[in-house]
């Protein structure tokens, strides 16, 4: 797995905060575009995000779930999006310094047609959408510690 990253100018327990708000995952992620729900449990392992993925008309309704967690440094999930298959994604959080978070990403198709994709092509293939979906969570870390005050 290519892993990617992304560092934000918050404490860590602020970032995993947003990261781990299942409501805002459409939001960052590319690709999903409504959550239709969210376990009450969530991010516990086992619990569920109800997503639907693509442009309307045309979505498709599957679900993200909890693999393993440790707040704050790490979630893992896997996100299913059948007939198509399901990835494993990772995200870890490290400390940087006061206030600094480097947030990892990677992924890898694990069910479906993409495990026959060799590791490396997978790679090259996600590498644009997750340093997209890095970006787009890393605005919606920031705009939450701004507390909407604007551009920073």
């Amino acid at each position: 797995m290519i892993e990617i990253g992304i560092t934000v100018e918050v404490p860590i327990d602020e970032a995993f905060a947003t990261l781990t708000d299942g409501w805002l995952y459409s939001s960052w992620v590319v690709g999903a575009s409504h959550i239709r729900a969210v376990d009450p449990e969530w991010p516990a392992v086992g619990s569920r995000i109800h997503h639907s993925v693509g442009p309307w008309p045309l979505t498709m309704q599957d679900h993200t779930t909890v693999r393993a967690v440790q707040q704050p440094y790490q979630l893992e999930l896997e996100a299913r999006l059948w007939p198509f298959g399901a990835a494993y994604i990772r995200l870890r959080l490290h400390e940087e310094g006061p206030g600094r978070t480097r947030i990892e990403m990677a992924e890898k198709a694990v069910k479906g047609p993409g495990v026959l994709v060799p590791d490396r092509v997978q790679g090259v293939l996600l590498t644009p959408r997750n340093r997209e979906s890095l970006h787009r969570l890393a605005d919606l870390i920031n705009g939450r510690a701004d507390k909407g005050s604007g551009v920073r």
